[in-house]
């Protein structure tokens, strides 16, 4: 892995490269505590719902909080925010491990952790996308983001596997535990970076209506409203595999943890394909958006149909290497074609409506699972998508030219490569 290939070319940064190292130890812990959690919550439940319910308790305060969070991180200096935001988050690990380790006995004490956790990536969440921002120029930036997933994609792929190993050993607690103690390596990794080779962005001044400003801007921007509805039905109907995958193992596949855990690793290695896939490209496009959203939505659909786990699992890599690759073209062109002091509130805007999708999508597979199947589930979203997909190609025909590329700022490559 070369900093000299185009591929890798964000690694040439000696401030991106210790963001790099830890995140994929954050994101490992992370994923150990995801697996953790949610195979608790299935086995004192039994409902995919409430492992569903969980994505609430996570989401709802980034919907509710997320643009406040925006609007102090354009006016903050992000390094202190994203350290408080480390030690919150590593807190709330431990506490979830106390309860873990205690014996529990109901859902609720781990719902109000989930909750409290959502308030933390509100209020921090939009720093630490603004300071990730800063390592790198700005003409590398869609480049790190792609290597961003590649790295959360290996790392979500060490810590199921990790977590798989370790749970006969440890037990939840101990998962979390470890979890709490990886967020003290991002601190480390903050406190080690070089001054002079961070990449400032322009912040904005302190001025009441901040929030609204940001919400004005996005509803003035049509081709961004566009896309960002796109993002939502496939983030609520299309992305949720969290939920389909423990339903798919528990229910008509019989796989049981093993196979969720299977599945989860197959998912995992097909976003590292993904982030390949983005970072290898030299711009990321609108047109890559819609036609990789159509054919991820169209393999989702067909999922519902596998009978076998090997052959579910085989649909599982290109859909997660869509997925990914959905992800970073919306979030390099909604941050890259905005104003710098309006960044901390787009990206914002782009968690609302990730954790609004999670918040939606999250019970609704959850309770289509279990009333009509987890392959009916998977059939009805992919469906959704593809008719959302189409409706967004429509959307943005109608808006191409020069009136888009004068609202949005999108040049013609945007558009056609």
């Amino acid at each position: 892995m070369s900093p000299s290939s185009p591929t890798f070319r964000a690694l040439r940064h000696h401030n991106y490269r210790l963001w790099a190292g830890a995140d994929i130890v954050s994101v490992t812990g992370t994923w150990m505590q995801v697996l953790g959690v949610n195979w608790l919550i299935l086995t004192l439940t039994g409902s995919a719902t409430s492992v569903g319910l969980s994505l609430v308790m996570q989401a709802l305060p980034t919907v509710l909080l997320g643009m406040w969070g925006g609007a102090l991180a354009d006016r903050l200096p992000s390094r202190p925010v994203v350290i408080v935001a480390q030690l919150a988050h590593a807190a709330l690990a431990a506490t979830l491990a106390v309860i873990a380790l205690t014996g529990a006995e109901s859902v609720l004490p781990i719902y109000g952790v989930a909750l409290a956790g959502g308030v933390v990536t509100a209020l921090g969440g939009p720093a630490l996308g603004r300071f990730g921002a800063q390592v790198v120029p700005p003409a590398d930036l869609p480049n790190a983001m792609a290597l961003g997933s590649i790295l959360s994609s290996a790392g979500r792929i060490l810590g199921m596997s990790l977590a798989g190993a370790l749970l006969p050993f440890t037990g939840n607690g101990g998962l979390f535990v470890i979890n709490a103690a990886s967020f003290f390596v991002v601190i480390a990794a903050v406190a080690a970076m070089r001054r002079a080779e961070f990449h400032p962005l322009a912040t904005a001044e302190r001025q009441a209506g901040a929030v609204r400003d940001g919400l004005r801007y996005v509803l003035r921007t049509p081709w961004l409203l566009v896309v960002l509805a796109l993002w939502f039905v496939s983030g609520s109907v299309g992305r949720n595999f969290q939920v389909t995958m423990a339903a798919m193992s528990a229910g008509p596949l019989d796989a049981g943890a093993g196979g969720y855990g299977l599945l989860s690793t197959v998912f995992a290695v097909g976003t590292v394909l993904g982030g390949f896939v983005a970072a290898s490209r030299p711009h990321l496009t609108i047109r890559l958006l819609l036609v990789t959203a159509f054919v991820t939505g169209v393999a989702q659909a067909v999922s519902g149909l596998m009978p076998e786990l090997w052959t579910f699992a085989a649909l599982m890599l290109p859909i997660a290497a869509g997925a990914v690759t959905v992800d970073t073209t919306v979030s390099a062109r909604a941050q890259l074609d905005s104003p710098e002091p309006m960044r901390g509130r787009i990206i914002a805007a782009l968690s609302i409506v990730s954790a609004g999708a999670g918040a939606l999508g999250g019970p609704l597979l959850g309770r289509l699972s279990d009333t009509m199947g987890p392959r009916a589930a998977l059939e009805i979203g992919g469906v959704a998508c593809v008719a959302a997909t189409l409706l967004a190609a429509a959307a943005l025909a109608r808006l191409s030219g020069r009136t888009i590329r004068q609202a949005a700022g999108l040049r013609p490559r945007l558009e056609n490569a």
